[in-house]
């Protein structure tokens, strides 16, 4: 059950400071608070982060020196803690500890929405099945960020984060990803963006794409097109400097699989054949490409998808 918030009482508030003017911060409940940070341009912090920074006690952050910018910025002077993977399962008891004695902390990344590809997951379930209050602050977030200035479909879209370092398991995943009816979206960093590109090219063809960089900060740069010229544009010497977002568009109706029929017809082909021989077989018939059918093939119950004995 979730602690009332109403058992303990309030934090004294602190003031900040929006176009030099002095606010005075609201009292907050305790409980802990999910508090998006910008992920570039300090101006789009929203006014109810800023007041929930300066009322908690305390402020659990991945990098002080960073989140230390934005507080200095608008002259919050709420104590920081460090907390990211590295000294995650020693600092969070102690976390937990606090909240338990009635205190109010704010959890923050270094840019953009709290627990999306940083450390925190463990710590607000750790707080939940204690019973403390857990409330999001919303605000900036780079995925979206990304998504809506891409010119890409907004409707149905998945989120990847990184995709892996190596190039087998990049390939792999990219390949699993592949049939999805969705928008993709990708975190990734400069020195790695070319050899993504040229993977996703090599994969998925030549479909929509952007690649954001530096989103929200002085050097911000959105490059649109087919995946496959994108691609080619960084192996020719395109800037990789910064942080990207990769989004990439849905297949094209071509490309999308009828998955009822075609897990009908590889159903049965895989009594009689191994599963290899009833991928080329399937693919044979129905015109569709193979890694598609392999991978509806892989997505059927075990037992339909074993090879026969």
């Amino acid at each position: 059950m979730v602690r009332s918030p109403h058992t303990v009482q309030p934090h004294k508030s602190r003031p900040f400071q929006v176009f030099g003017q002095a606010v005075q911060t609201p009292e907050v409940p305790p409980g802990l608070y999910l508090v998006a940070t910008p992920i570039g341009n300090l101006g789009d912090v929203t006014l109810r982060a800023l007041e929930t920074l300066g009322a908690v006690e305390a402020i659990a952050c991945e990098d002080s020196r960073i989140t230390r910018r934005l507080l200095d910025r608008y002259a919050i002077t709420t104590p920081l803690l460090t907390y990211h993977d590295h000294n995650a399962e020693a600092v969070r008891p102690k976390i937990l500890a606090r909240l338990a004695a009635g205190a109010a902390i704010a959890l923050v990344s270094d840019a953009g929405t709290p627990l999306i590809s940083d450390p925190g997951f463990k710590l607000v379930q750790a707080a939940q099945v204690a019973g403390h209050a857990v409330i999001a602050v919303p605000g900036p977030s780079a995925v979206l960020a990304a998504l809506t200035a891409s010119g890409l479909p907004t409707d149905r879209f998945f989120f990847e984060g990184f995709l892996p370092s190596r190039e087998a398991g990049r390939r792999a995943r990219i390949d699993e990803l592949a049939s999805l009816p969705v928008t993709l979206i990708f975190f990734e960093t400069g020195p790695r963006i070319a050899a993504m590109l040229d993977d996703v090219a090599a994969r998925l063809g030549g479909r929509p794409a952007a690649v954001c960089r530096e989103l929200t900060k002085l050097h911000e740069e959105i490059r649109r097109g087919e995946v496959t010229a994108l691609a080619r544009a960084y192996r020719d010497g395109a800037e990789t400097r910064g942080e990207f977002v990769v989004v990439i568009g849905p297949p094209a109706k071509s490309e999308r699989v009828e998955v009822i029929d075609l897990d009908g017809m590889l159903k049965r082909a895989l009594e009689t054949a191994s599963l290899k021989d009833a991928v080329e077989a399937v693919a044979a018939a129905t015109g569709q490409k193979r890694r598609i059918v392999y991978q509806r093939a892989l997505a059927l119950p075990r037992q339909d998808a074993d090879e026969p004995k």
